[in-house]
């Protein structure tokens, strides 16, 4: 096993890109004998929020909503620029992608990502189609941001620029872990 320790620093770079026009894919199918469900959150409760974050982050370094202030994350997550959809399967949250409208015919995919045990299952790929399309079925959308960095999931970036994401700028940064980080568990 791997691990960076809690109070490492690590440096990485994050890359921003963005998506000027709606992409010409279709809405995608489920994967052939898939049960999953997409459900929109109704102002969800901050438990559901860092349960999926938590999963889906902890081997990736999310640890920034740890620092908020409960009310701060409760007011996030309830405003209405912000949606979040969860993909259940098997009875289990698979994974989830969260939408923040940013003004001005702007959308931030803010968050999206697969729980480990989701990974290879064909569902990954659909929910990004499905998410890019749902950002782009609003009302007067003209570009769709996300930002991915080099603690994420090694195929991320590559993943991203496939569905039709472009880099638009990077960015070098340095943090201290505040969480041990189990490298054994991200994928090469």
């Amino acid at each position: 096993m791997t691990l960076q320790k809690a109070g490492t620093e690590v440096d990485y770079t994050i890359t921003y890109l963005e998506m000027n026009d709606c992409p010409t894919f279709d809405w995608p199918h489920l994967p052939l004998g898939s049960t999953a469900a997409l459900l929109r959150a109704e102002k969800p409760p901050v438990w559901w929020f860092l349960t999926l974050y938590d999963v889906v982050g902890r081997d990736y370094a999310w640890e920034e909503i740890h620092t908020w202030e409960h009310d701060d994350i409760v007011r996030w997550l309830t405003n209405e620029k912000m949606t979040l959809y969860t993909l259940l399967d098997r009875g289990w949250p698979q994974g989830f992608f969260m939408l923040e409208d940013q003004g001005d015919g702007v959308c931030d995919l803010s968050y999206f990502g697969m729980v480990p045990e989701a990974v290879g299952r064909g569902l990954g790929g659909w929910l990004l189609k499905t998410a890019i399309l749902t950002a782009w079925d609003r009302e007067g959308m003209k570009k769709l941001t996300v930002n991915t960095c080099t603690l994420d999931h090694p195929r991320a970036l590559a993943l991203y620029q496939k569905k039709g994401f472009m880099p638009v700028r990077r960015e070098e940064k340095t943090r201290i872990l505040t969480r041990d980080r189990d490298l054994s568990r991200i994928p090469t």
